[in-house]
């Protein structure tokens, strides 16, 4: 990450700049739901005994629909105690204790499938390799990263775009690159700004 890239944050993008967000219900992340393209990965290919974590979670939409799927092994780790909060209102009968409050880079627990969703574009992009890193040390063997990424300038943000170039030599020396294509099933606001990824842990 060059210079002027790590320029583009100019807000400490911590618990309480994340607690102020729902705080003041500017989540525009936030799409109301689980997201089909997720949660139709898991069905299809995902055994209900694996364990599953989404970093970044917010609401927890997905972790919500796993869970009512059957899914007992799914995990949530979010910097805000107030999307925590939020996420238990809906879902009282989720085991608290899987829905962790803290900073995923120091995350101890190993996963077999990490979801990616809206994490990667809210994490100062000068910490991408170090999301790479611990993504790796996390997932089990033959663990796999799914999920979607914007494909848009790297701009001032949240969300901080990419483009399949960068994400595949930022991916491609630790993971075995099984698809990286154009979304067709996104969200209409997020229609041709998202690229679905598959990455297997070597």
């Amino acid at each position: 990450m060059d210079q002027k890239e790590t320029k583009t944050i100019k807000v400490n993008l911590d618990t309480h700049f994340w607690n102020s967000k729902y705080e003041e219900n500017k989540i525009g992340w936030d799409i109301g739901y689980a997201n089909p393209i997720h949660i139709e990965y898991v069905l299809e290919h995902i055994d209900k005994s694996q364990k599953i974590l989404i970093p970044g979670a917010g609401s927890g939409y997905e972790i919500k629909t796993l869970w009512n799927c059957g899914y007992n092994q799914v995990y949530a780790i979010d910097l805000s105690p107030l999307a925590k909060k939020r996420f238990l209102k809906q879902q009282p009968d989720f085991p608290e204790e899987n829905y962790i409050v803290g900073d995923f880079f120091k995350m101890q627990q190993s996963f077999d499938l990490i979801l990616e969703q809206t994490f990667f574009c809210a994490i100062d992009p000068a910490l991408r390799s170090s999301y790479v890193e611990k993504i790796h040390e996390v997932l089990n063997p033959l663990g796999r990263l799914y999920g979607v990424l914007f494909v848009m300038p790297l701009i001032d943000g949240p969300p901080f775009g990419g483009s399949v170039t960068e994400y595949q030599h930022l991916f491609e020396e630790k993971f075995e690159i099984i698809q990286i294509k154009k979304s067709t099933k996104s969200i209409p606001t997020r229609l041709g700004k998202e690229i679905i990824i598959e990455l297997l842990k070597k």
